[in-house]
């Protein structure tokens, strides 16, 4: 199973977590999150970052989801990319991470990581134009 960790500013990857469990019924295993306060020392965020991946890390490959390109939690996540073992992907969303917690087990970890990507730009429409029946791109 490819384990996941939510990389994100203030306790937003918890929220998540807390969603998804809400919405599944069930803890999720090999998913957890580090939050990222900006006044906390980098190198003691990159350390949490690396005993998370360890803590998830199954040998299937480590999935670690960011809040926002160009921001800390993503600049920080980038120094463990490891092309095949460990990937990035930035702009979670809630679908996304429903999507990666089922889906996991079915796919290698560059198969969910482009199914993700283009997974969670559909997840996100416009509701007027949905209701004024326009086809999502």
């Amino acid at each position: 199973m490819i384990g996941i960790v939510i990389v994100s500013h203030r306790q937003l990857g918890e929220a998540l977590i807390d969603c998804v469990e809400f919405i599944l019924g069930e803890k999720p295993d090999a998913l957890t999150s580090v939050s990222v306060d900006l006044r906390e020392n980098a190198a003691d965020l990159r350390a949490k970052i690396e005993k998370s991946i360890k803590k998830v890390n199954s040998r299937k490959g480590v999935l670690i989801l960011t809040d926002m390109f160009g921001g800390t939690p993503s600049n920080l996540s980038y120094s463990f990319l490891e092309e095949g073992q460990i990937e990035v992907i930035s702009g979670v969303n809630l679908p996304m991470v429903i999507k990666a917690v089922s889906m996991r087990s079915e796919k290698n970890l560059a198969e969910l990581m482009e199914y993700l990507v283009n997974f969670g730009k559909r997840s996100i429409s416009l509701a007027s134009g949905i209701l004024k029946g326009n086809k999502r791109e």
